[in-house]
C-alpha cells in the first residue's frame, strides 16, 4: 500500500470523517513510523497526517522519543492552520525534550499571531504546556495570558481564562 496515496484521498474529508480513515490504518505494521515519515513529504496531506497522529495520541498511544522528534523536526514545514492547529493539540500528549525546547517554543510563538482564533486559541494552551515542562517560562506565560484577557477574540479568550483556572503544577522544588 502506498501510504502517502491513501492519506492524499482523504484530504478533502472533514476532520470527523478521518476516524475511519484512522480505523482502516491504524492495525497496520509499522503504522506510527509510516505515518510520521508523510510529514516528510507533500504538504498537502499534512492536515491528514497531524489529525491522524493528534488522534493516535489522544487514544493513549505513545510515541519514542525519536518519533516525537521527528515530528518537531518538521514545525517549519507546516503551513496549513489546521495542521498547526493538530501539533498545538498534541502537545499536552508528549514531552518535549530539551533539544526541541527553543524551536517548538518559537512554533508557538508565531502559532500565537496566526489569523485563525483557533490556532492562536491553541498557541495560549501549547505555551502553557511548554511552561508546564519548563517553569522558566511561566511568568512570561502569565503575562501572555493576561494580555489575551484583554485583547483577544472571545473564543481566545475562554481558552485562557481555563488555562488561568487550571493553573501551574507546582515543582518540585516548590513542594519542598
Amino acid at each position: 500500500m502506498d501510504f502517502p496515496l491513501t492519506l492524499r484521498r482523504w484530504t478533502d474529508k472533514a476532520s470527523a470523517d478521518l476516524s475511519e480513515l484512522y480505523a482502516a490504518l491504524s492495525d497496520q505494521p509499522d503504522f506510527e513510523n509510516r505515518l510520521i515519515e508523510s510529514l516528510n513529504g507533500d504538504e498537502d496531506i499534512h492536515r491528514v497526517t497531524t489529525w491522524l497522529i493528534k488522534h493516535h495520541l489522544e487514544q493513549k498511544h505513545v510515541f519514542s522519543d525519536e518519533q516525537v522528534a521527528c515530528v518537531f523536526d518538521q514545525l517549519g514545514h507546516l503551513s496549513n492552520w489546521e495542521a498547526k492547529l493538530h501539533v498545538l493539540q498534541l502537545l499536552p500528549h508528549v514531552s518535549v525534550p530539551e533539544r526541541y525546547k527553543d524551536p517548538v517554543e518559537d512554533f508557538i510563538r508565531n502559532c500565537l499571531s496566526e489569523i485563525n482564533k483557533f490556532v492562536r486559541a491553541w498557541a495560549y494552551n501549547g505555551f502553557y504546556e511548554l511552561a508546564c515542562q519548563y517553569p522558566e517560562l511561566q511568568p512570561e506565560a502569565e503575562i501572555l495570558f493576561e494580555m489575551a484577557s484583554e485583547d483577544e477574540a472571545a473564543s481566545v479568550k475562554a481558552r485562557v481564562s481555563n488555562i488561568q483556572k487550571q493553573g501551574f503544577p507546582e515543582t518540585l522544588t516548590q513542594a519542598s
